[in-house]
C-alpha cells in the first residue's frame, strides 16, 4: 500500500491557526465589524485572553480596532482589515485542499 500525498502544512499561517484566534477570525470574517463584548460571549474567552489574541492579529494587521465611547462607557469594535481577509481566505483554500486529499 502507498502512502497518499498529502499537502504539506507548512506554509498555513500559524497566528490564523490557533483556535482562539481561528474562532475570532471566522466571526469577524462573516460580521462587518463586532464588539468586543459580543466576541467575548460567542468565543467564550476571558476578557484578557481575548484582549491578548486581538492585540497580536492588529499587530500583524489582521483586523482594525476601534476604541470609542457609547454614552460614558468605552467601546472596543473589531473588524478584518483587507489582508486579514485575504489571510483567512488563504488559510481556509489551505485547509480545504489538505482535508480534501486526506483517504476516505
Amino acid at each position: 500500500m502507498s502512502t497518499p500525498e498529502i499537502h504539506p502544512m507548512n506554509d498555513i499561517d500559524r497566528l490564523i491557526h490557533e483556535p482562539a484566534r481561528l474562532k475570532l477570525m471566522a466571526l469577524l470574517y462573516v460580521l462587518e465589524s463586532a464588539d468586543f463584548t459580543f466576541l467575548m460571549t460567542q468565543t467564550g474567552m476571558t476578557w484578557g485572553n481575548l484582549s491578548t489574541h486581538m492585540s497580536k492579529l492588529e499587530k500583524a494587521t489582521y483586523i482594525v480596532v476601534v476604541k470609542t465611547f457609547k454614552g460614558k462607557r468605552p467601546n472596543t469594535m473589531l473588524r478584518l482589515t483587507d489582508a486579514g481577509r485575504e489571510a483567512f481566505q488563504k488559510y481556509r483554500q489551505q485547509m480545504q485542499q489538505m482535508l480534501d486529499e486526506l483517504p476516505e
